[in-house]
């Protein structure tokens, strides 16, 4: 029996294209929010970047050091005339010194937040400068700190449920079945795929919930393959990840029956991640998601020649706060930092591919659905490139 094991901290992993910093189409804007901090347009813009260094983990300062890059490559790509002026901030992994660090931004003079990435330290920097009229992009992809001023910019459970339900309803495989750990991303997990399903075609058939350890799961096995039988389930919902329950999943699921010729296996994680569990015989055929291939493969190959390595699976969302923030100033927005002018409809184009950010603080990304094909990740759904296109 291997353990299980929680990582230190989640964040769902992502990329993205170079030279695509712009503000997809002008929509009227949307009410309520922050009215944004007034700025000397005729100066650079003033924008503060939070990363986790000074925490004494060196994973932080790998990150830390890959989203600043990221983000001064999406400044060297910015055309029109505007002129960014970042300013970096240790924030660590501590929220008190994250909300100290958001306050000496404010008192600095930054018209926007960028960062930081942990949720926890989310929530604390919004709450520092929320009287202060200014908005907190972070690199967050923890809905449950969304709101207010805080707007997270990593892909969510939302995200990935939305994309996958649809696509299982397309398919006539929308009688769902979710197995959900009992932790707290699991259970936001099941929310998310429960939402999904709405006014999609999509039927939850049943939840299976389970301990987060290895009597758990294996305790659950039963359960989950006893309910698939008794309800026709047709797909089965796994919110595990990787580091989690998924790869015994894997292992005792089709050993009771439940392969995957008997029943369509989806997952809200990225199952390319480690590139291991590709390899894992019960995923063979199943389905997550990911961000445009091609695009990712642009920016991790641009990246790489300009630094040497390849970037931080997250390091686009840095680039991505930045195209956001230049398309807003080049629209000529009276406010271009408000809640009413980031929450613009058309969204952005940013080298994660086409996303938009909702007055709720959360966030629609434009996915592909990827189906694991002779341990190859394909893509058979292809990512929209616009918030007409398919699954949005």
């Amino acid at each position: 029996m291997f353990a299980l094991s929680l990582p230190r901290r989640k964040f769902l992993k992502t990329a993205a294209t170079a030279g695509a910093i712009a503000l997809l189409a002008a929509c009227g804007p949307m009410p309520g929010g922050q009215a944004g901090p007034a700025f000397d347009s005729s100066k650079p813009v003033p924008v503060a970047l939070l990363v986790p260094s000074g925490s004494g983990n060196s994973g932080d300062e790998a990150l830390a050091t890959a989203l600043q890059q990221a983000a001064q490559m999406a400044i060297a790509d910015v055309a029109g005339g505007v002129k960014i002026d970042l300013r970096v901030y240790s924030s660590g992994a501590d929220p008190a010194l994250a909300a100290q660090m958001a306050t000496r931004a404010a008192d600095e003079g930054a018209a926007i937040i960028l960062g930081p990435v942990f949720g926890d330290s989310a929530l604390a920097a919004g709450q520092a400068v929320a009287g202060r009229g200014i908005n907190v992009l972070a690199f967050s992809n923890n809905s449950d700190v969304a709101g207010g001023n805080v707007f997270i910019l990593g892909q969510t459970a939302q995200n990935s449920a939305r994309r996958l339900v649809g696509y299982a309803a397309r398919q006539g495989k929308g009688a769902i079945l979710i197995a959900h750990e009992k932790t707290p991303q699991g259970d936001l997990g099941k929310r998310a795929i429960m939402a999904a399903a709405s006014g999609t075609g999509a039927k939850i058939v049943g939840t299976v919930p389970y301990d987060f350890n290895g009597p758990g799961v294996t305790s659950a096995v039963p359960a989950i393959v006893a309910t698939a039988k008794s309800t026709g389930a047709s797909t089965l919902m796994l919110t595990a990840d990787s580091a989690g329950a998924l790869p015994l999943l894997a292992q005792l699921l089709p050993e009771q029956g439940l392969g995957p010729t008997a029943i369509q296996y989806a997952g809200l994680t990225r199952w390319d991640i480690p590139q291991a569990t590709l390899s894992l015989p019960a995923l063979q055929g199943g389905w997550f998601t990911l961000p445009d291939p091609g695009l990712s493969a642009q920016f991790q190959s641009r990246y790489a020649a300009a630094y040497g390595q390849s970037p931080h699976p997250i390091a686009g969302l840095a680039y991505d706060g930045i195209a956001a923030v230049a398309a807003l100033v080049k629209s000529g927005r009276p406010n271009p930092f408000s809640s009413s002018s980031l929450t613009q409809a058309a969204g952005f184009a940013g080298v994660n591919g086409v996303f938009r950010l909702l007055p709720d603080g959360t966030n629609q990304r434009g996915l592909a659905v990827a189906q694991i094909q002779n341990g190859q990740p394909v893509v058979i759904d292809p990512a929209p490139r616009s918030f007409g296109g398919l699954g949005l």
